[in-house]
């Protein structure tokens, strides 16, 4: 009898090719509650972000290997309940990397030439030229906080920008390239004029871009946000804006987004939100940037044979 794998979101169609030629039977659950799943059936597991995997799910995957997970966060999976279980958690940020540089990129150019708003006029009837006069990337100072996956890969596409790049990242030394300077944090705040999150999410990055944060910042600068909207505390985000101290900001993620990372959670009447989502100051897009049709299948690709090598070993 082959071994057994659950599908729990909707993911690339190539799972559905390639697992059965690995020996795996393959059932899809798209739409069953975590209580209508028998766990101790399967020995490996696909999802997104549709289900959090917690300690007590866990608990019953008696027969379980891994859990793929198609993306790079590993938030909504309980890391050390699946290690007690000898479960292997694989993840593919390799996959997106280049997705999320190109959003990054994108966005702050947009926000600089204020191209959003530009092409509403346009539509509107409104021909404003001087009004609508934007800033070069040329020669700015571009901060990023975080060098893995994202970070590396959005200072290679700034790498043509003529702008210098700088990172920290907490964890990570020994990084200097000609395309980027490793420097402290503390130097990053000082020259930055635009500053980059490309972090996991976790109890240490929680609301890292604060008030204290923002203050601490030598000059005013634009931020960007493709990692995770708890990074961000929007509420300081939202003072900083108006006062100018943040000039403007690229947020794909929000921190009022549900875990599922689907939908907003019921916030709409957060006075935060609805100044961002009325502020000519920011641009914004619903949790993409890693999100495009070649990611999704470059994602599965690398799971694939993560998970083939872990059949074999």
């Amino acid at each position: 009898m082959n071994k057994k794998v659950l599908i729990l979101d909707r993911v690339d169609s190539l799972f559905l090719e390639r697992l059965p030629q690995m020996a795996f039977d393959v059932e899809e659950a798209y739409d069953r509650k975590a209580e209508d799943i028998n766990w101790s059936a399967y020995h490996g597991l696909v999802l997104r972000s549709r289900m959090p995997i917690n300690a007590a799910i866990l608990q019953q995957c008696s027969q379980m290997r891994f859990i793929a997970r198609v993306g790079a966060g590993l938030e909504n999976i309980d890391l050390d309940a699946a290690a007690a279980q000898s479960i292997t958690v694989l993840s593919a940020p390799e996959g997106n990397r280049n997705a999320v540089g190109e959003q990054a990129l994108g966005m702050l150019l947009a926000l600089f030439n204020r191209l959003l708003i530009a092409d509403r006029e346009v539509r509107e009837g409104l021909w404003l030229r001087s009004e609508n006069r934007g800033y070069e990337l040329k020669g700015k100072v571009v901060g990023l906080v975080g060098y893995g996956n994202t970070g590396s890969a959005f200072a290679k596409k700034l790498r043509g920008m003529e702008c210098q790049v700088l990172a920290y990242d907490k964890y990570k030394k020994g990084f200097s390239s000609p395309q980027v300077e490793e420097v402290s944090l503390d130097r990053l705040k000082r020259e930055a004029d635009v500053i980059s999150f490309h972090l996991p999410q976790t109890s240490e990055t929680d609301h890292l871009f604060n008030e204290e944060f923002i203050n601490s910042c030598k000059k005013d600068f634009f931020l960007i946000n493709t990692a995770r909207g708890s990074i961000v505390d929007t509420k300081a985000l939202v003072k900083a804006l108006k006062l100018d101290k943040v000039r403007g900001a690229c947020l794909d993620v929000l921190e009022f987004e549900k875990s599922s990372f689907e939908n907003i959670a019921n916030e709409q009447s957060k006075p935060e939100l609805d100044f961002l989502l009325k502020s000519d100051k920011v641009v914004l897009s619903p949790h993409i940037a890693g999100w495009t049709f070649e990611s999704r299948l470059r994602m599965a690709d690398i799971l694939l044979h993560k998970i083939e090598k872990l059949a074999y070993d």
